[in-house]
C-alpha cells in the first residue's frame, strides 16, 4: 500500500509536467485505501464462499444423484413385491364384504316388516288414547261439579246440619242419597233416616274426608240404582231448591247428582279404556321385538363398516404403493435425464471451483490492486492509469512482495461485471475503457466522486442512470443549502454540478463526512442535520483542468471523464455509421442490446440454477419441478449460446462494415483533440464538444455523394477536415492560424505515419547546444551551431561538410529571396519534406512561415493556406437563441459596426427597439440583464460590448444565457465582444460561455496595401469634398491615410517598428481628419506645425508613453506633412509618391497601381527588419507548437530520455559548471581606493552572488525533488519544466539581467559574466576594455565614467553628458584603460551597420541583423562642448526588446539625415 501511495506520488509529479494537471495523494488518500481495502476484502471473501459454495453444492448433488439410482432401482423391487401382496389382502376382503352385506339385507328386510307392524298398532293405540280422552272429557264438567259442590260443605256448615232436630224431606232425601252412595261394598242401609243419617254423619271431619276420597269410578249397581229411583227422580231433589232449606244440604246434594252424573260417562268410557290398555300391551311386545331385530343389524352394520374401512386402507395401501412404483420409475427416469444434463455444467463447475479456489489464493493480492485503482487513478488519464497498474503495481507484488495475483487480471471484471456494464452503456455512458473505469470507480469509491467532466458525457449518464431519483443543484443557487440538507435526512443521491475550483467551506463537513452524536448527524452550516447512510453525494466541474487543493482531492475521488481520442472515435464512429449505414448502426445497436441482454439473462439463469440446486434439501430426485427448470434452463443456455454465436457473426460483419468509416471517425477525433488543445496558446479558443459534434454532422451531410466506398471515406475525411479548418479559423487571430495550421498537418501526417517522430520533435525543439563559429561568410555563427547539431542526425550525416565544401551553390539556395520554394542542393534535393524544413530553420528561420504554408498547401491542399474573409452572415446563420456570436476583440476594431450592418439588412434596429447595445462596465449590468429578459420574450438582438470588463458578472451572464435560451424567440440572439487577455493567467471569461459560442475575430488587415485601403475605406467622396481648400486637404488627408498605415504597420515588427505596442485604431484616423477640416477652414494657410503637433503628440502621441517612439511619431510627420506634399513631388516611400489631385476610387486605384509591393522598406525600415520580425515569429511558432504537441508524444522513454532524465543531465552539468560565490569580505580587502569603478565592480558581484546562490538552492531543490526526497513545490516544477524547455526559469530571470537568450546559451554568458568579474577583482584595476555586455546595470557604469571624470576636473555632474568615439580597433588591440573614461566592447548596431572606413552609420547589409561595434572610447565631456552636427542620438538597450530595457544614448556620426535612422528603428544593442 506504501508504494502505491509513493507511486502515485511520483506519477502525480510527471502527470503535473507532461500534461500541466495536478493531483495529490495525501495520508487521508492512503488511510482511505486501507479502509477501502479491509471492506472490499471482506465483500469479495463473502462472495466468492458463497459463490463456490453454491457450486460444491451443486456438484455433491449432482455426485448424489448417479449413487442414487442403484437404490431407486432396489428400491423399486420391493415396493412392487408389497403391491403385489397389497392386491391379495384387498380380494380377499372383497369376497367377505359380499356376504356379510347379503347378511345385513336379509335382516333388514325382516326389520322393515316388524316395523310396519309396530306401526300398525301404534296408529290403533293412538286412535283408541285419542276417543277415551274425549270421552273422559264429557265427565270432567260432572267431576269438577260435585269436587266444587264438596268445597262448599266444611265443618261448621256440615255440623249445622247435624244439629237440624228434623229437617224437611228434601234434605233427608239428601242425606239418605249420601248413605246409599257411601253404603260399605253396595250394602244399601235400610233404615235411611234422619237419625240413622246423624248417625252416619257422625264425626263431621270422617264424614267429608269420605265425600271426597269417594271411589267414584266404582259405584255398586244396586247402589246406583236405588239413588237414580228413589232420589233423583224426585223432582225436589234440586240444590237451588234444598239451599234454601240447608247450605250443606245443597252442597251434598249437588255432590250426589254430579257423582251419579260422572259415574254414568265413566261407565261408557271404561271398555274403551281397557281396550287401550290391550293395545297398549300389544304394542309394548312389538316394539321389544323391534328393539332386538334393530341391535342385531346394528352389529351387522358394524361388522360391514368395519370390513369397509380394511378394505379402503388396503386399496390406498394399494394406491400408495402403485404412486410409489410409478415415483421411483419417474425418479430414476428424471436422475438419468439429470446426471445427463448436467454433466457438461458439472465439468464447467468444477473448473470455477478450481478457479475460486485459485482466486481464494490471489484474492488479497487482486483486491489490493482493486482498492489501489479505485483510490488512487481516477484523476490520470488512460496511459498513466496503464502505467501505474502494469509497470507499477504489478511487478511490485510479483517480484518485490510476492503477494499472489491473478494471472492477467482485469481490475474492472472483478469489480463489476459485463451485465452491469451493459446496463451503463444502456444508460448512455460511452463504450470505451476509460468511462467504464470511471463508471466502475464512481460506484466502488467510499469518498465522494468528483467528476471532472469538460464534455458533459459523465454527467448525461449519472442523470440517466439515477433518474427522477437524482437532485440536481449548484453552488450559490438558491435554496441549495436546504436541498443538501433534506437529501441528507431521506438518503438520495444529489449532484452538486459546474463546481469551481474552491468550494464553499459551508460543505466541509459533508466532503469530509465528519459526523457528529455517534455517526448520525452532520453539521450543515449553523444546522445539525441527520445523516441517511444511504446518502450519496456525487460533484461535477465542467472545467476542463481544475486545480483543487490536496485537502479538497483528499476528501473526494477525482474522476477525469475528459473525453479520450479513442472513446471519441468510438463515438464518432458510431454517429459516422449511423448517418451513412443507418441500418447497420440500427442492427449493431439492435443487437449490442441483444448481447446484453443475453448476458444479463445467462447470469441470471446461471444463478438461479445454483441457488436452487443448494436450496434443494437431502435428496432433489423427487423435485420434478426443479429438473424441469434445470432442463428449461439448459435449453434456454443452449439457445441463448447459439443467438450469441449467431450475434457474434453478425457483429463481425457489422463490425468489418463499420470498420471501412473507422479513418474518418480517427480523422475527427484527432482535429477534436487538435483544436481543443488551441486553449494552450489563448484559453480563449475554446470548443465544446457539442459544437464540433454538430459540426461533424453539418460536414458529413455535405460531402459529396461518391458511389465507391473508398472514394466516399476520403471525401467525408477532407469535408471534416476542411469545416474544422474553416470553423476553427473564424475564431483564432492571425498570428495563430498558421500554428493550428501546421498542428492539424503535423498531427494528420504522424496519424498516417508519414512524418518520423523524431524529426518533427527535432524541428520544433530544434536545440542548439555549442556555438561554433562559421566557416562561410553566407551563414552566421547561430546557423552553423544548428548546422552542425542537424549533422548530428543520422539522416543529415555530413551536411557540414557539404555545406563547406560546396559554398557556392549552398550560398545561393541560402541567399535567394524564397529559398522554400528552390530545391536544395547536391543529393539533399531528395530529402522529405519534414527533413527540408529541418535544413531551412538551420539556415533561414526567417522563411519558416512561409515554409509552413507550403507544407500545409502541399500536404493539405490549396485552399488551408487561402485567405479567407470573415462571414459574418454565415456565422449568424450557424447561430441561434442558445448559440451566441462572441467577438474576440483586437485594438482598433469595432465590431458593431458590422452586426449593425447586418440587423439593417434583417430589419434588426436600435430605431425599430429590435437591436439593444449594451457596453458593458461598472453598473450596466442590469441593464444588460433587463435587454437579454425583454430580447429572449420579443425576438430582438442583443450585443453585450466588452464583457471582459465585468469579471464578476461573468457567471451570472453564463446562467442567464442558459436560462433565456430556453423556450425562447425563435429570433432571439446574443452578440458579445470582449478582448482577448494579455496572458493565461489573467484570462476570466468563464469556459461555458466560449464553448457555447460561434467564436470570431475581427483583428485589423496587416500588410501596407490592406492597410492603405482600409484606411481610405474611413473616408467617401462626400468627405473629400467636403473642405474648401480641396487641394490641401485631399494631398494631406492621403498623407495621413499613408501615415496610419505606417503606425498601424510598423507594429508587426516588433521592438525594431515600435518599442511598445500600441493600440492604434481608426477612430485615431478620423478624428485627425475632422481637426484637420476644421484647421483648414480655420487658416488661410496650412498651419503645418500646428497640424503635426495636434497629430503627432495628441491623436496617435496619446497613445504613445516611450520617449523615442514619440519622437518617431514625430519623424513620421515631419517626412509626410510638409509643403513640399503640396508645393513639390514628395516620395512617401521608395518608389511611392505622393497622389495627385483625385477622386475617392481613383485613389484606390493609385494604391493598386503604385504601391510597390511589400517590403520594411515602404515604413521606412531596412529590409532586415522583416528577418528579425519573421524569425521571431518563427521561433515563437515552433515554440508553441512543441508546446501543443501531447506530452507523450514527444518525451516519452521510447525516443530516449524521460523528462525527468533530461532535466538531471541538464541540472548536474549546470551545477557542476556554477563558479563559487565572490567572497566579498576578501575583494573589498584587496583595495581601499573606493573609487566609482569599484564600487560597480562590487555591486555587480553582490548581484550575481545572490544570482548563484538562488540558482545553487533551487537546483539542489529540484535535485532532491526528482529523488522523491521532496515535495515539489509550484516554483520547483515551473523551474523543471523550464529546464526541459531550455528557458531561464522565472526565479533566475527575475534576479538575473534582461536577455532573450535560451537557458544553454543564457548559461554560457553566465559563465563568461563571471569570469569577466572574476579577472576584474583580482586587483580591482578598470580592465583594458571594459565588457558593458557583462553588467547587470550598464548604466551604473556609464555613470561612473561621468563621476570619476567630474572628481578629476571638478566638473559639476548635472552640466556634463557622456560623448563617445567609435575606433577602428577591436578588443585585444588594447593592453591598458585610457586615462580619461574607459573603452566599451560588446555592443551591437541593429537597423543599421557602422561603417569603420568612414567612421559613420551606413546602411546594413543584407541579411546581417546585427553588426558588431568596434572598440568605442566613451568620456564625460561639459554639455557645452556636445557635438551635435551631422550625429545621430543613438538609443542604447539592454536586449533587441528595447522598450523598459533602455541604458544611455550615444551620439554617432551621420551622413545621411537623422530621419533615416529614427524611421530604421536603428539602436544599439548589449545582447544580440
Amino acid at each position: 500500500m506504501a508504494h502505491v501511495h509513493t507511486s502515485v506520488n511520483e506519477m502525480s509529479t510527471r502527470y503535473y509536467q507532461n500534461e500541466r494537471r495536478h493531483n495529490y495523494a495525501t495520508p487521508k488518500s492512503f488511510l482511505e485505501q486501507i479502509s477501502l481495502f479491509k471492506n472490499l476484502l471482506k465483500k469479495k471473501q463473502n462472495e466468492v464462499s458463497q459463490k463456490k459454495e453454491h457450486l460444491v453444492n451443486g456438484i455433491q448433488k449432482l455426485e448424489t444423484t448417479a449413487s442414487q439410482v442403484g437404490d431407486l432401482k432396489a428400491r423399486l423391487a420391493s415396493q412392487e413385491a408389497e403391491l403385489h401382496l397389497r392386491n391379495h389382502d384387498a380380494e380377499g376382503l372383497i369376497t367377505k364384504i359380499g356376504l356379510q352385506t347379503e347378511k345385513v339385507s336379509r335382516e333388514k328386510a325382516i326389520a322393515d316388516a316388524e316395523e310396519r307392524k309396530v306401526t300398525a298398532i301404534q296408529t290403533e293405540v293412538s286412535q283408541k288414547q285419542r276417543e277415551c280422552e274425549a270421552d273422559l272429557l264429557k265427565a270432567e264438567p260432572a267431576l269438577v261439579a260435585a269436587t266444587a259442590a264438596l268445597n262448599t260443605l266444611n265443618r261448621v256448615n256440615l255440623t249445622e246440619l247435624k244439629a237440624f232436630p228434623n229437617p224437611p224431606n228434601a234434605v233427608t232425601n239428601v242425606t239418605a242419597a249420601v248413605m246409599v252412595l257411601l253404603a260399605p261394598r253396595g250394602r244399601v242401609p235400610k233404615d235411611r233416616s234422619w237419625k240413622a243419617a246423624k248417625v252416619f254423619m257422625g264425626k263431621v271431619d270422617d264424614f267429608l274426608q269420605a265425600l271426597i276420597n269417594y271411589d267414584k269410578e266404582h259405584i255398586p249397581e244396586n247402589c246406583l240404582k236405588v239413588v237414580n229411583e228413589q232420589y233423583l227422580k224426585d223432582p225436589e231433589f234440586n240444590p237451588n231448591l234444598i239451599r234454601t232449606k240447608s247450605f250443606a244440604a245443597a252442597g251434598l246434594c249437588a255432590w250426589v247428582i254430579n257423582i251419579i252424573k260422572f259415574y254414568e260417562v265413566y261407565c261408557d268410557v271404561e271398555p274403551k279404556r281397557q281396550a287401550l290398555a290391550q293395545a297398549n300391551l300389544e304394542l309394548a311386545a312389538a316394539t321389544e321385538k323391534l328393539e332386538a331385530i334393530r341391535k342385531k343389524l346394528g352389529d351387522l352394520d358394524r361388522n360391514l363398516s368395519r370390513l369397509t374401512a380394511s378394505f379402503e386402507k388396503a386399496t390406498a395401501k394399494k394406491v400408495r404403493c402403485q404412486e410409489e412404483v410409478n415415483q421411483t420409475n419417474k425418479t430414476i427416469e428424471l436422475a438419468n435425464r439429470l446426471v445427463k444434463e448436467l454433466e457438461a455444467k458439472k465439468i464447467r463447475w468444477g473448473q470455477s471451483i478450481k478457479s475460486f479456489e485459485a482466486q481464494e489464493k490471489t484474492l488479497c493480492g487482486d483486491v489490493l490492486l482493486m482498492a489501489a485503482f479505485v483510490s488512487y487513478v481516477g484523476s490520470f488519464t488512460k496511459q498513466y492509469r496503464q502505467e501505474l497498474v502494469d509497470c507499477k503495481w504489478v511487478p511490485f507484488l510479483q517480484r518485490k512482495v510476492s503477494i499472489p495475483i491473478t494471472e492477467g487480471l482485469d481490475l474492472i471484471a472483478m469489480l463489476t461485471d459485463d451485465a452491469t456494464i451493459a446496463t451503463w452503456n444502456n444508460e448512455g455512458l460511452p463504450n470505451d475503457r476509460m468511462s467504464t473505469e470511471n463508471a466502475t470507480i464512481l460506484t466502488h469509491c467510499e469518498r465522494w466522486p468528483l467528476m471532472i467532466d469538460p464534455q458533459q458525457q459523465g454527467i448525461k449518464w449519472i442523470k440517466n442512470k439515477y433518474g427522477t431519483d437524482l437532485k440536481v443543484t449548484h453552488l450559490g443557487q438558491k435554496g441549495f443549502l436546504h436541498a443538501i440538507e433534506t437529501a441528507l435526512v431521506f438518503g438520495e443521491v444529489i449532484l452538486i454540478e459546474n463546481l469551481e475550483e474552491t468550494i464553499d467551506p459551508v460543505l466541509d463537513p459533508l466532503l469530509g463526512r465528519n459526523t457528529i452524536k455517534r455517526g448520525k448527524y452532520i453539521r450543515i452550516g449553523d444546522k445539525e442535520c441527520e445523516f441517511n447512510k444511504n446518502f450519496r453525494l456525487i460533484l461535477h466541474t465542467k472545467l476542463a483542468n481544475p486545480h483543487y487543493k490536496p485537502e479538497l482531492q483528499a476528501q473526494t475521488t477525482l474522476l477525469n471523464f475528459t473525453v479520450t481520442e479513442d472513446g471519441l472515435e468510438a463515438q464518432l464512429l458510431a454517429e459516422v455509421v449511423s448517418i451513412e449505414r443507418p441500418d447497420l448502426e440500427k442492427l449493431k445497436l439492435v443487437l449490442t442490446k441483444h448481447q446484453n441482454d443475453f448476458k444479463i439473462e445467462l447470469k441470471y439463469l446461471e444463478d438461479d440454477l445454483l441457488l436452487r440446486l443448494s436450496a434443494a434439501e437431502g435428496s432433489f430426485l423427487d423435485d420434478t419441478k426443479l429438473v424441469e427448470s434445470l432442463e428449461m434452463t439448459k435449453a434456454t443456455v443452449a439457445e441463448i449460446e447459439h443467438k450469441v454465436i449467431e450475434a457474434k457473426e453478425n457483429e463481425r460483419k457489422i463490425n468489418e462494415a463499420r470498420e471501412c468509416y473507422r479513418p474518418v471517425a480517427a480523422r475527427a477525433s484527432l482535429l477534436y483533440f487538435v483544436i481543443n488543445d488551441l486553449r494552450k496558446i489563448n484559453p480563449i479558443y475554446q470548443f465544446s464538444l457539442k459544437s464540433f459534434n454538430m459540426l461533424f454532422h453539418k460536414a458529413i451531410a455535405q460531402a459529396d455523394k461518391v458511389e465507391d466506398m473508398q472514394g466516399r471515406i476520403s471525401v467525408l475525411m477532407e469535408s471534416i477536415t476542411y469545416a474544422v479548418f474553416l470553423y476553427t479559423s473564424q475564431a483564432l487571430f492571425e498570428k495563430d492560424k498558421l500554428t493550428f495550421l501546421s498542428q492539424m498537418a503535423f498531427q494528420i501526417l504522424l496519424r498516417k505515419k508519414e512524418i518520423d517522430p523524431l524529426e518533427l520533435d527535432f524541428l520544433l525543439r530544434f536545440t542548439v547546444e555549442h556555438r561554433y563559429l562559421s566557416p562561410v561568410d553566407f551563414l552566421t555563427t547561430q546557423s552553423w551551431s544548428a548546422i552542425k547539431a542537424v549533422a548530428l542526425m543520422e539522416e543529415f550525416r555530413g551536411i557540414d561538410r557539404d555545406v563547406e565544401g560546396s559554398a557556392k551553390q549552398w550560398r545561393k539556395w541560402v541567399e535567394s529571396e524564397c529559398p522554400e520554394k528552390e530545391k536544395l542542393p547536391q543529393e539533399w534535393k531528395k530529402k522529405s519534406l519534414i527533413q527540408k524544413l529541418i535544413i531551412l530553420r538551420a539556415m533561414r528561420p526567417d522563411r519558416m512561415t512561409y515554409a509552413l504554408r507550403n507544407f500545409v498547401e502541399e500536404k493539405l491542399g490549396t485552399k488551408y493556406v487561402e485567405r479567407t474573409r470573415l462571414d459574418l452572415v454565415k456565422a449568424f446563420e450557424e447561430s441561434s437563441p442558445a448559440t451566441p456570436v462572441f467577438f474576440i476583440l483586437s485594438p482598433g476594431v469595432d465590431a458593431l459596426k458590422d452586426i449593425e450592418i447586418l440587423g439593417k439588412r434583417l430589419g434588426f434596429t436600435i430605431d425599430s427597439g429590435k437591436f439593444h447595445n449594451v457596453s458593458l462596465g461598472q453598473g450596466q449590468e442590469t441593464v444588460a440583464e433587463m435587454a437579454l429578459e425583454k430580447a429572449s420574450k420579443g425576438g430582438h438582438w442583443v450585443i453585450l460590448q466588452n464583457v471582459h470588463l465585468v469579471a464578476k458578472w461573468l457567471g451570472t451572464l453564463e446562467k442567464l444565457l442558459e436560462r433565456f435560451s430556453q423556450g425562447s424567440h425563435r429570433d432571439y440572439r446574443v452578440f458579445m465582444s470582449a478582448e482577448s487577455a494579455p496572458t493565461p493567467n489573467e484570462h476570466i471569461i468563464p469556459q461555458g460561455l466560449l464553448e457555447n459560442s460561434i467564436k470570431i475575430t475581427n483583428e485589423p488587415p496587416t500588410g501596407m496595401l490592406a492597410n492603405l485601403h482600409a484606411a481610405l475605406y474611413n473616408f467617401d467622396q462626400d468627405t473629400l469634398e467636403v473642405c474648401s481648400k480641396e487641394q490641401e486637404f485631399k494631398s494631406i488627408l492621403f498623407s495621413l491615410c499613408y501615415f496610419h498605415a505606417c503606425v498601424a504597420g510598423r507594429l508587426r515588427f516588433g521592438p525594431q517598428g515600435w518599442s511598445r505596442s500600441y493600440p492604434f485604431n481608426p477612430g485615431d484616423l478620423t478624428i485627425c481628419a475632422n481637426v484637420l477640416y476644421n484647421y483648414l477652414e480655420a487658416n488661410p494657410n496650412v498651419p503645418w506645425e500646428d497640424l503635426r503637433y495636434l497629430f503627432g503628440e495628441i491623436m496617435y502621441g496619446g497613445h504613445i508613453t516611450d520617449d523615442w517612439d514619440r519622437k518617431l511619431c514625430r519623424v513620421y510627420l515631419e517626412e509626410f506633412m510638409n509643403p513640399s506634399l503640396i508645393e513639390d513631388e514628395l516620395m512617401l516611400a521608395p518608389g511611392f509618391a505622393a497622389p495627385p489631385n483625385l477622386d475617392y476610387s481613383g485613389y484606390h486605384q493609385y494604391i493598386e497601381d503604385m504601391l510597390p509591393p511589400e517590403s520594411p522598406a515602404l515604413y521606412g525600415l531596412h529590409p532586415n527588419a522583416e528577418i528579425e520580425f519573421l524569425t521571431v515569429m518563427s521561433s515563437t511558432l515552433f515554440r508553441t507548437l512543441l508546446e501543443m504537441q501531447p506530452r507523450n508524444a514527444l518525451s516519452s522513454e521510447e525516443l530516449g530520455q524521460s523528462t525527468e532524465d533530461k532535466v538531471k543531465n541538464i541540472l548536474d552539468d549546470i551545477l557542476e559548471k556554477l563558479p563559487e560565490e565572490f567572497n566579498m569580505a576578501e575583494i573589498m580587502q584587496k583595495n581601499s581606493n573606493r573609487s566609482p569603478y569599484v564600487l560597480v565592480c562590487f555591486q555587480e558581484c553582490e548581484r550575481m552572488n545572490i544570482l548563484l546562490r538562488e540558482m545553487r538552492a533551487s537546483l539542489q531543490q529540484l535535485d532532491l525533488g526528482l529523488k522523491g526526497e521532496l515535495t515539489l513545490s509550484p516554483d520547483v516544477e515551473a523551474q523543471q519544466s523550464a529546464l526541459s524547455y531550455d528557458i531561464v526559469p522565472d526565479t533566475w530571470s527575475k534576479l538575473a539581467y534582461p536577455s532573450t537568450y535560451g537557458l544553454a546559451q543564457w548559461f554560457n554568458d553566465l559563465l563568461l559574466r563571471c569570469r569577466e568579474l572574476d579577472t576584474w577583482t583580482q586587483d580591482l584595476a578598470l580592465p583594458a576594455v571594459v565588457w558593458l555586455s557583462g553588467f547587470f546595470n550598464p548604466q551604473s557604469f556609464l555613470t561612473a565614467i561621468m563621476q570619476t571624470m567630474a572628481r578629476k576636473n571638478a566638473w559639476p555632474l548635472d552640466k556634463m553628458c557622456l560623448t563617445v568615439d567609435v575606433t577602428k580597433k577591436t578588443k585585444e588591440d588594447y593592453g591598458h584603460p585610457p586615462r580619461e573614461g574607459a573603452y566599451l566592447h560588446g555592443l551591437l548596431m541593429e537597423g543599421a551597420r557602422w561603417d569603420t572606413e568612414s567612421g559613420t552609420i551606413v546602411e546594413a547589409r543584407l541579411k546581417e541583423l546585427t553588426s558588431v561595434m568596434p572598440v568605442i572610447f566613451a568620456k564625460a565631456i561639459p554639455i557645452d562642448r556636445q557635438e551635435t552636427e551631422h550625429t545621430y542620438e543613438c538609443p542604447v538597450y539592454k536586449t533587441k526588446m528595447r522598450g523598459p530595457n533602455y541604458v544611455w544614448t550615444f551620439r554617432l556620426k551621420s551622413k545621411e539625415k537623422t530621419a533615416k535612422w529614427v524611421l530604421a528603428g536603428v539602436a544599439l544593442l548589449l545582447e544580440a
